[in-house]
């Protein structure tokens, strides 16, 4: 399977670029799966449901299916929270997993940066950022420069860098 990872300060636009994305590399006929990295404890079940009470009871893993869909928590208790080729390696075969999130890992990664956050560019210090994906004009970066709702343009270099062009080409 094939990574590339969307990365960014809070509120950059990660997530909104990350939807595009899946839309427009679905589009072209392949498959998708998306990791995201939270920094804070999180829950994806309410309070009160089964599979909730089955994760305070103390189970390990927790999996909900139904006819359409399925999902697998693993709380960690006590462990390291394991590293993203980890957890790759559970996911299911795909043509490209983008992951947002996970900033400091070494994977190819293109950095989201909206000026009005403030926050400094990670391009500058991250040799595995390829391009830079932004709302305003950059200068003084090495990376290639993209605008960030050109999710066209950023899909073809997302699917270029992972070497899915031509398959893209050959699916859609």
């Amino acid at each position: 399977m094939k990574t590339f990872g969307i990365a960014g300060w809070k509120n950059s636009g990660k997530t909104g670029l990350m939807e595009r994305l899946v839309t427009e590399i679905v589009r072209r006929g392949l498959s998708v799966s998306t990791i995201k990295h939270a920094h804070h404890a999180f829950d994806i079940d309410l309070p009160g449901k089964d599979s909730r009470r089955h994760r305070e009871a103390g189970a390990r893993e927790v999996l909900v299916s139904s006819g359409k869909r399925w999902a697998l928590m693993h709380e960690l208790r006590e462990e390291k929270e394991p590293p993203l080729d980890a957890l790759i390696a559970r996911m299911s075969p795909v043509d490209l997993v983008l992951i947002e999130g996970y900033k400091h890992a070494l994977h190819p990664k293109l950095e989201v940066h909206r000026a009005e956050t403030g926050k400094s560019l990670l391009c500058l210090t991250d040799p595995s950022i390829v391009a830079v994906a932004s709302d305003v004009f950059l200068e003084g970066i090495d990376a290639k420069l993209m605008h960030l709702d050109d999710t066209h343009a950023i899909a073809d270099l997302v699917l270029a860098h992972c070497g899915l062009a031509a398959k893209a080409e050959r699916e859609a």
